[in-house]
């Protein structure tokens, strides 16, 4: 047997799926993940994280799923999250500084402009959350 005959292994490089299509009808970027932290229909029930956005009317909520998750993304103006029962913290960048907030379980909590004594505009760069 050569070398080049033997099937190729599957690698997972964690980049979320059907990203181009979530972009194009909801405009949120999402990069890569774990598959433990995924977009959701906010009306699809309770125990959500729920994200507000400035420059957006509706809410952007994610499910998560087993034991921890993460998942990279990017959503600028985000202002409050309301958690969930999971520990969960993000990470967001204003300019060249990056910032993170733990969020509060099962409540909201103010993040980026709302939390920063200039108000700047931060984006939502990484969500992280474990039981």
């Amino acid at each position: 047997m050569v070398a080049g005959d033997a099937p190729g292994y599957a690698v997972e490089d964690f980049t979320y799926p059907h990203a181009d299509k979530i972009l194009a009808e909801k405009n949120i970027v999402l990069k890569r993940g774990d598959g433990h932290i995924t977009l959701a229909d906010c009306t699809a029930g309770t125990g959500l994280l729920e994200l507000l956005a400035r420059d957006r009317t509706d809410k952007i909520c994610f499910k998560v799923v087993g034991d921890s998750g993460w998942l990279s993304l990017e959503i600028p103006a985000v202002y409050a999250v309301k958690g969930n029962d999971y520990t969960t913290s993000i990470d967001m960048t204003v300019g060249t500084e990056e910032k993170s907030f733990d969020i509060d379980k099962n409540a909201w909590t103010s993040v980026g402009e709302t939390a920063d004594p200039e108000g700047r505009d931060h984006l939502l760069v990484e969500i992280r959350s474990s039981k």
